[in-house]
């Protein structure tokens, strides 16, 4: 972790600061544009509370910067793309681990899920298809999917619930054509709040999927043989 968190503070003194907030004709757009969603970024990668995974697969190697570029281009178009189709999601672009471009696409478990459910919703599980489909032209990526809660209930009820919501994403999108091999996913339970527990609407906020969709190995090489 604190390798992951050194190049994502490279990351910072190197790039500009945060990019506007625009809306798109379906969900909203956060930060589009290379170097956007930086005070985002460093959330996912080490959690509001100190806790979390890195986002990205360990690449072995540098990757220079016209590759990067590359990469992030495609990102870029590929979120906003993402924004537009997804009538119920907000869309961020950040840093991997790696200091390569990735997606953010966060889903509120009120849209996905009934209260206190794990069965994905008619309306949820169209949603899910129209984003599955959306990263058919993309598929030399991985995605990462983590469910999050409230503080609300026992710690045991929590991890359960957030496992079983990134479990059913997951499961969905393989059903879709998502190839099992690009998928991973993991219940974060409250560990990782993006507002206060103390209100209504913050834990609102902290009930949520959360979808990362970031390079893998043969993205990198493909940028770097310019057949990206």
């Amino acid at each position: 972790m604190k390798k992951y968190l050194a190049i994502f503070m490279s990351a910072l003194i190197l790039l500009p600061g945060c990019g506007n907030m625009s809306k798109t004709a379906g969900g909203t757009l956060i930060g589009s544009g290379a170097g956007a969603a930086i005070g985002a970024g460093l959330g996912a990668l080490i959690g509001k509370d100190g806790k979390g995974a890195a986002i990205g697969a360990a690449i072995g190697t540098a990757v220079g910067a016209g590759s990067g570029a590359l990469i992030g281009k495609k990102m870029d178009q590929k979120a906003a793309e993402l924004a537009a189709e997804l009538e119920n999601a907000s869309v961020e672009t950040m840093k991997d681990a790696n200091g390569l471009e990735a997606i953010k696409v966060t889903f509120g478990s009120g849209i996905l899920f009934p209260t206190n459910g794990t069965t994905l919703s008619a309306a949820s599980q169209k949603e899910l298809a129209d984003f599955a489909n959306q990263m058919k032209d993309l598929p030399d990526t991985d995605i990462t999917i983590y469910g999050h809660t409230d503080n609300t209930g026992t710690a045991a009820v929590n991890e359960r619930i957030s496992n079983q919501r990134a479990n059913a994403v997951a499961d969905f999108l393989k059903g879709k054509g998502i190839n099992a091999s690009r998928i991973t996913s993991e219940g974060l339970s409250y560990n990782s709040p993006v507002a206060d527990n103390a209100t209504a609407e913050g834990r609102a906020q902290n009930r949520r999927v959360e979808i990362y969709i970031y390079a893998n190995e043969n993205m990198v090489k493909a940028a770097e043989n310019g057949t990206l």
